[in-house]
């Protein structure tokens, strides 16, 4: 590990996930908070998404997490379920080596499953207003361990009306406890949510080094339906972005384009609000690891995601909302980088609404007369690569890490104490090497580190836990 992520004094695990995540050295937001949060003092911090917040107190928090305590030490309120999700991705990569165990709770997701998840040891909690305050209400959620309160985005939440959910909410934490705060602005709301919650806090202002503005490049082409999707594919071949978002107005034009592209040999996939939240989901996580390069989108997406690196935003259809222009545009130049967003008009038809986005945005759209030159030969080789150079990337950070299947869980009365004390009955294999064993009802799931999955499972094929002969082989997730 570097010098700068050494000054923390980390614990080596939460170090080695760092280095395997490939985090060079902490940002700012990064610098201030992580010692904050260690030294247990209350803080608001005020930083624009994409400054590499979410890690600032995931850090700390799993570094902090004692592994032994059964029920949550650390909640994260969010305003979204995308971001509830996120954090409790970035909480598992973090944590990783240490085994932590992170669980999102949201909307639209069966009630009963979550409450059998919260049965089971659970580090951290990442949700939403509304479905944690039911787990509350109903004595799912035993808040009494809790270390650690997190409000992120708290701007967002006023602006979606979750205030009463979030101070209902906090009426239920635990009176000995850390809280954070963070926020891209600190409004009046925010500051009087500030003043009841928070004692004491060290306020962080964390100024982006550019202004995101000047770190997009908004452009513009006229043409018209018919010329459309030729236009975007000398535009993609032109740029040839590692990841590119193209938003189009409605489902059907999505669920569409995304067919003419697959056909024409673009690594893509798509979202929108016609497909299940799992899906979605599913979709933006393998958007985000790399497995494709190109995502087509409905205004779903246009906020609330945080995905690094998008250095093109296309237009395909202009949005009808107003606003709808500035959430799409803010999926690129994110976190210090450079970005360009291309927006197709059509001739005369939409320069009104054109005209109508500049004045709101205060962009300065440039009007593009041709397409530069394209090379048509590293366009396709990127492709080629785009998958493989990414897959490398995933193995790294779960080299040596196997999830075995087990067809056996609480039915059968099976507990975590029996799966150690089996596994580590076997010759080589230590409680080191364990890592989160998930019990459900009718199976099992166990990671086991260093190596020696595939050991494990060799072993346990040919004897009994608790008694029992059951099946082992490697999980499919």
């Amino acid at each position: 590990m570097t010098k700068n992520w050494q000054q923390f004094n980390l614990s080596p695990s939460i170090q080695d996930s760092l280095e395997k995540l490939s985090y060079i050295s902490p940002t700012e937001v990064q610098e201030q908070v992580i010692p904050a949060l260690t030294k247990g003092r209350d803080l608001m911090a005020k930083a624009q998404t994409g400054s590499g917040k979410t890690a600032a107190y995931a850090i700390p928090l799993c570094d902090q997490i004692d592994w032994e305590e059964n029920k949550p030490q650390a909640l994260i309120i969010t305003p979204t379920r995308e971001l509830a999700d996120q954090v409790r991705l970035d909480a598992l990569a973090i944590g990783r080596f240490k085994r932590i165990k992170a669980t999102a709770l949201y909307g639209r997701q069966p009630f009963a499953k979550q409450k059998l998840e919260l049965k089971q040891k659970t580090h951290i909690i990442s949700g939403t207003p509304g479905r944690l305050l039911d787990h509350l209400e109903k004595g799912t959620f035993d808040p009494s361990k809790l270390k650690y309160v997190i409000i992120d985005e708290a701007d967002e939440l006023f602006n979606r009306g979750f205030v009463e959910q979030v101070e209902s909410i906090m009426a239920f934490m635990p009176k000995e406890r850390v809280t954070a705060l963070f926020s891209a602005t600190f409004s009046e709301e925010v500051e009087s949510l500030a003043a009841k919650w928070l004692k004491s806090p060290e306020r962080f202002e964390i100024a982006s080094e550019h202004k995101v503005e000047d770190l997009i490049q908004h452009l513009y082409m006229k043409t018209d339906e018919k010329q459309k999707f030729e236009l975007l594919k000398q535009v993609t071949m032109s740029e040839n972005p590692d990841t590119c978002m193209i938003f189009c107005r409605t489902q059907d034009r999505t669920d569409e384009l995304t067919e003419r592209l697959d056909r024409a040999g673009y690594s893509c996939d798509k979202i929108h609000g016609g497909m299940v939240q799992e899906e979605r989901f599913d979709v933006m996580n393998e958007f985000k690891r790399g497995d494709f390069r190109y995502l087509i989108a409905t205004d779903i997406a246009a906020r609330g995601i945080d995905v690094a690196n998008v250095s093109l935003v296309v237009n395909y259809d202009l949005p009808l909302e107003l606003p709808a222009y500035t959430h799409r545009s803010g999926r690129t130049g994110r976190a210090g980088k450079s970005g360009k967003v291309v927006s197709f008009v059509e001739a005369g038809r939409e320069e009104e609404r054109l005209a109508s986005i500049i004045d709101y945005s205060n962009a300065n759209l440039i009007e593009m007369d041709a397409v530069p030159p394209a090379d048509i030969a590293a366009f396709w080789a990127k492709m080629d690569e785009q998958q493989e150079r990414k897959t490398a990337a995933i193995e790294k950070v779960s080299e040596d890490i196997l999830k075995i299947y087990v067809n056996g869980g609480k039915k059968k009365k099976l507990r975590a104490g029996d799966f150690v004390g089996t596994i580590t009955a076997i010759s080589g294999v230590d409680a080191e090497d364990i890592g989160i064993i998930t019990i459900e009802p009718t199976c099992s799931f166990i990671e086991i580190h260093n190596g020696k999955g595939h050991k494990v499972i060799a072993a346990l094929k040919e004897t009994t836990i608790k008694g029992k002969k059951l099946k082992v082989y490697p999980a499919k997730k």
